[in-house]
């Protein structure tokens, strides 16, 4: 039967890939990817000519469904792709999966790269028990109480934050966790100007 399979790929460093991704992608009749350009870049590096390419991002991961259930009904296989890193987490996948286990066709995975896990363990911090975050609301109330419940966590907590937003999230979280909580900020993972800042908020 046919397969939706979520592909991880490289975070940065294409080495990255495995060959199991490449063999997946090599096969599949579509692959759904948040950037045809990136994602062509990263299969001509792994000598992978694809079928057919389609952009599954925020904006369009609904309107891709129908296309994903069609292909998966005629028994191809399809991929799930994001940027950087394993669908799904932070990255468009999980409405096309919800999709395709209600209409009862196989969901796999080829696991591989994601930045929160690799964040974590060269963090130093606790890593036998976390939360993830993801992108946490950028303003208003929302903000606030996302604060206030990452505060009370005991677990360490794992949040993403684009690069001009980092200065005000750490301000907001020394606020409201206090100078002495200990933070790790991460950045350029794999790639050569990698960059890992460990200390306490204040």
């Amino acid at each position: 039967m046919s397969t939706l399979w979520l592909v991880a790929t490289p975070i940065g460093n294409l080495g990255d890939l495995p060959p199991r991704a490449v063999d997946v992608l090599s096969h599949v009749a579509l692959v759904c990817c948040e950037d045809t350009r990136r994602t062509g870049l990263l299969l001509q590096h792994a000598g992978v000519r694809a079928e057919r390419l389609a952009v599954c991002n925020d904006h369009t991961e609904v309107q891709r469904i129908d296309d994903v259930l069609r292909t998966l009904a005629g028994g191809r296989d399809v991929a799930i792709v994001s940027d950087a890193g394993t669908p799904g987490i932070s990255d468009p996948g999980e409405r096309i999966v919800r999709a395709a286990l209600d209409a009862r066709h196989p969901v796999s995975a080829v696991p591989g790269p994601s930045a929160a896990i690799m964040a974590l363990t060269i963090s130093g911090l606790p890593a036998d028990r976390f939360v993830f975050e993801g992108f946490i609301p950028r303003k208003g109330g929302d903000r606030t109480a996302r604060l206030t419940e990452i505060a009370a966590e005991r677990r360490t907590t794992i949040i993403y934050e684009a690069p001009h937003r980092v200065e005000r999230t750490l301000e907001d979280l020394r606020t409201a966790c206090g100078d002495e909580r200990g933070i790790v900020v991460t950045r350029e993972l794999t790639k050569l100007h990698e960059e890992v800042v460990r200390g306490r908020l204040g």
